[in-house]
């Protein structure tokens, strides 16, 4: 299981999470939402959206499916930035976190967020968005 890294005090950003892990990472970070940012079967082996949310919701999170291949779409990342605006404790992954924190930087710049200050957030939490059109 990939240990989740906070980028603030309300988002935390992970690799692929177990399903059984849903329910402790719940618990120790005080999650309301989970966000699972990869599509079905992009590797063998992987847990399904289905399988996230039922584990989501059996620990009573808000589950919220929003697969990306490549560069977020900008449909998703309105969509993410929705989900992110009420600043419940929420949980990004994706197989690595790259994504997960590629589509959150771009939902923050999209609410007027400085491009900068989120590189610089990104970076303390392990991932390098410089190279990221924010």
């Amino acid at each position: 299981m990939a240990d989740p890294v906070a980028l603030n005090e309300n988002t935390w950003l992970s690799g692929q999470i177990a399903p059984q892990a849903v329910a402790a990472l719940a618990t120790q970070l005080g999650l309301r939402r989970v966000i699972n940012n990869r599509p079905d079967h992009e590797e063998p082996g992987q847990p399904t959206s289905a399988e996230m949310r039922a584990a989501a919701e059996a620990a009573g999170l808000d589950y919220v499916e929003a697969p990306v291949s490549g560069m977020p779409d900008p449909v998703t990342v309105a969509r993410v930035g929705e989900c992110l605006a009420d600043q419940a404790p929420t949980l990004l992954f994706c197989r690595s976190g790259m994504r997960s924190a590629a589509i959150w930087a771009m939902a923050e710049r999209a609410r007027g967020a400085d491009a900068d200050a989120l590189r610089v957030q990104a970076a303390a939490a392990g991932y390098d968005l410089s190279r990221l059109p924010l």
